[in-house]
């Protein structure tokens, strides 16, 4: 014997329990309730390798930034020649006398060759200066390169043209080829040829010569961006409603263009760090005896051949530095823009 089905006109039973699976049409789901600078640093902390790469940048700022505190506490400065008091320290050939450059628990990344100063803190005080140098270009390049190209986007016409143009001649130079050239010219505007030249007055020349020929491209990207959003339904509404073109600048466009000066910035730091390094290297950037990673690893290149350890801590490190920076640009900009994820 069958049991009896229900009659269809029978009353539905409804429980709690099904009362609270359902779904409210009020509630927000999954990531609609989010914001995309939320949404971003999710898709952020799932990359492994930008998580490990940020936090490998992140220490490296830290002690640029506390350096002189480290090595107030280790005894040591990056000037002083510890060899005049303790002569033992080098061989007959000025080369550390003991093994790996002379590495102990004194001296932990060793001594350098012939002029006997601590390495530890010269490659402390030297992250620390060309990390600064790079810094500062950043910043300056990006706001130039917004202010810029903003500008010739929003307004169009004439200036677009002629910002497009000189923006074509900036790019059309070879950079490195112009850094040596124009160092030398940007030291003889403030002081004369056989004159000393101040480090700060190094560092500033350092600061304006990358800045100058680093705008151009993300001026060029920016330009773009708002020849496309200028006629977007929101900044028509905007003008319509008699809103200011700093108001729409401010409060319409650069909202909308953060992802690409944020991307761009992140992937342009490492670059002026290893240009920066490179006129070091080549004598017409930061040079001794203030430390800097291009110093050291100019030093170095004189010595490897008996002694790699004093070229080997300023190699490693700025190699570690770029490529963690480079990795972490990259995880920023799948993040921020997942659809440039391949």
């Amino acid at each position: 014997m069958t049991p009896p089905t229900p009659s269809a006109a029978a009353p539905l039973e409804v429980t709690d329990a099904s009362v609270e699976k359902s779904p409210s049409p009020s509630t927000p789901k999954g990531n609609e309730s989010r914001s995309p600078g939320r949404l971003a640093w999710t898709r952020f902390k799932r990359d492994r390798t930008g998580v490990i790469s940020g936090y490998i940048v992140i220490f490296f700022f830290v002690i640029a930034i506390g350096a002189p505190l480290i090595a107030k506490l280790y005894g040591k400065n990056p000037y002083t020649s510890y060899t005049t008091q303790h002569p033992e320290l080098l061989n007959a050939f000025s080369y550390p006398a003991g093994p790996n450059g002379g590495m102990s628990s004194e001296y932990w990344f060793g001594i350098e060759p012939q002029l006997g100063r601590d390495v530890f803190t010269f490659l402390l005080y030297g992250i620390r200066t060309s990390l600064g140098i790079a810094a500062a270009a950043t910043l300056l390049t990006t706001v130039l390169g917004v202010v810029i190209g903003v500008t010739a986007g929003y307004l169009g016409g004439k200036t677009d043209y002629f910002v497009g143009r000189v923006i074509d001649i900036v790019l059309s130079f070879p950079s490195t080829l112009f850094f040596i050239a124009f160092m030398p010219v940007v030291y003889g505007l403030f002081i004369a040829a056989d004159d000393n030249i101040p480090t700060g007055l190094i560092a500033a020349s350092l600061i304006i010569v990358l800045s100058a020929f680093g705008w151009a491209s993300i001026a060029r990207l920016l330009r773009g961006q708002v020849l496309g959003l200028r006629e977007r339904e929101f900044v028509e509404a905007a003008k319509v409603t008699g809103a200011s073109p700093m108001r729409i600048v401010f409060k319409e466009l650069l909202p909308n263009l953060w992802t690409p000066i944020i991307i761009q910035s992140t992937l342009m730091l490492p670059t002026y760090v290893t240009a920066e390094a490179g006129l070091a290297f080549l004598g017409v950037g930061i040079t001794d005896p203030t430390p800097d990673w291009g110093v050291m690893i100019g030093r170095g290149a004189q010595f490897y051949t008996e002694d790699f350890t004093f070229m080997l801590f300023p190699g490693l490190s700025m190699v570690i530095f770029v490529l963690a920076f480079n990795l972490l640009g990259d995880s920023v900009r799948d993040a921020l823009d997942p659809k440039s994820k391949r």
